[in-house]
C-alpha cells in the first residue's frame, strides 16, 4: 500500500522520541482502513473538510468587525499555528502529520467573539466553559450530525491539552500549546499595529534585544529557540527566550487585551451571549433539530451552549436582531 511508503520513512527518519503512526492507540469506533493515507493523515483531512473548521473564518481573533480585510480571524490563527508547530515538528524530528492534524483542529469548539463569548458561556454554563474541551466535544459528538469526526486518540489529547496545565502525552501535542502562544501573541501585534494601538516602537527595548525587531524576527527567535530546547525534557524553549515572551504577553495584555478600543464592545458581547442562552434555554424548541437530541442526553444548558459556541460572530448577531431588535412596522 502506498501509505506503506509513510511508515518506512517514520521508522528511518523520526527521532527517538516521537510518535510513530502505527502506535497509535486508534479511535473511539473502528473504520475501514485506507490504502493511502495513514491515520494521522485521515484525521487531517477529516477535520480540514468539517463545517466547524470552515465557520473559523468567521469568527473574530482579537478585534469585534474591525474595519480592514487584514485581520486575523480564528481561521487564519489557526493556519498560523499549524505552519510554526510544523516546522518544529519537522526539525526536531517528530511526526508532523499528527502535529498538523492536531494544529488545525485546537479551536474548533472555539465560542463566536473570541474569549470575550467563551468567558460568557464560562460564566452562564453552571458546569462552566472551556474552549478546549469544547473543541474535544466538537469532534467527539457534534461533528457529522452529530456523529463526530471519531478521530485518533493522540490528535484528541492534544486537542484537549493545547491550553490548560495538563500536558499532552506526545511531544507532537505538547507542540501545539506552543506554537499557539508564538502564533497569538505576534500576530496580535501585528493587527494591534494596524488598528493604531501600539507601534512596533512600544515593545519594550530588553523584549526586542532577545526577540527581534519585527513579526518574522520574533516568530524565528522564539521556534528557533523551541527547537534548540530540544526533547529530552518535553517541547519547552530556552530559557532567555520563554523570559521575553512572557514578558511580551504580559505587555500585550496591559496594551492590548484590555485596551478599551479593542475591547471596549467586550460588555455588549457579554449581554448578547447571555440574552441568547436564556432566550434558547426557555424555547429549546427554536434550536435546530440535531441539538435537541444533545439535549436528551446531556441537558438543555449544555445543548445551548453547544448551539450558541458553534455560531459564527455573523450568526450571533443575526439571531439576536431577530429576537431582541424591534422590526420597523409597515402599515401596508
Amino acid at each position: 500500500m502506498i501509505k506503506d511508503t509513510t511508515f518506512a520513512f517514520e521508522d528511518a527518519f523520526l527521532c527517538e522520541k516521537a510518535f510513530h503512526v502505527k502506535d497509535t492507540r486508534g479511535r473511539l469506533y473502528p473504520i475501514t482502513d485506507c490504502p493511502l493515507r495513514t491515520e494521522f493523515q485521515r484525521d487531517r483531512d477529516r477535520i480540514i473538510h468539517c463545517k466547524s473548521f470552515r465557520r473559523l473564518m468567521h469568527k473574530m481573533q482579537v478585534f469585534l468587525s474591525p474595519e480592514g480585510d487584514h485581520y486575523r480571524t480564528r481561521l487564519t490563527h489557526t493556519l498560523e499555528v499549524a505552519q510554526i508547530a510544523r516546522t518544529i515538528a519537522r526539525s526536531l524530528r517528530l511526526n508532523e502529520d499528527l502535529t498538523e492534524a492536531a494544529s488545525l483542529g485546537h479551536d474548533l469548539g472555539h465560542t463566536p467573539f473570541g474569549h470575550s463569548g467563551e468567558r460568557a458561556l464560562n460564566y452562564l454554563l453552571p458546569e462552566g466553559f472551556r474552549h478546549n474541551e469544547q473543541s474535544l466535544r466538537v469532534v467527539d459528538y457534534l461533528e457529522n450530525e452529530g456523529e463526530g469526526l471519531n478521530l485518533t486518540f493522540e490528535v484528541r489529547d492534544a486537542i484537549l491539552c493545547h491550553t490548560g496545565d495538563e500536558p499532552a502525552s506526545t511531544l507532537e501535542g505538547q507542540i501545539i500549546k506552543i506554537a499557539d502562544r508564538i502564533a497569538y501573541i505576534n500576530h496580535d501585534i501585528d493587527d494591534a499595529a494596524r488598528a493604531g494601538i501600539i507601534s512596533n516602537s512600544d515593545i519594550p527595548k530588553e523584549i526586542s534585544e532577545i526577540l527581534g525587531n519585527t513579526h518574522g524576527q520574533r516568530i524565528t527567535s522564539l521556534v528557533a529557540a523551541t527547537i534548540e530546547n530540544g526533547v529530552e525534557n518535553g517541547i519547552g524553549m530556552l530559557a532567555p527566550y520563554a523570559k521575553a515572551m512572557d514578558k511580551l504577553r504580559e505587555f500585550m495584555f496591559e496594551r492590548v487585551y484590555r485596551n478599551e478600543k479593542a475591547k471596549g464592545e467586550d460588555g455588549r458581547v457579554v449581554s448578547m451571549i447571555t440574552f441568547l442562552y436564556e432566550h434558547f434555554s426557555a424555547h429549546p424548541e427554536s434550536i435546530p433539530p440535531e441539538y435537541i437530541k444533545y439535549a436528551e442526553r446531556d441537558g438543555i444548558s449544555v445543548a445551548v451552549a453547544d448551539f450558541i459556541a458553534g455560531m459564527t460572530d455573523r450568526y450571533a448577531l443575526g439571531c439576536f436582531n431577530e429576537l431582541f431588535v424591534p422590526k420597523i412596522w409597515q402599515y401596508k
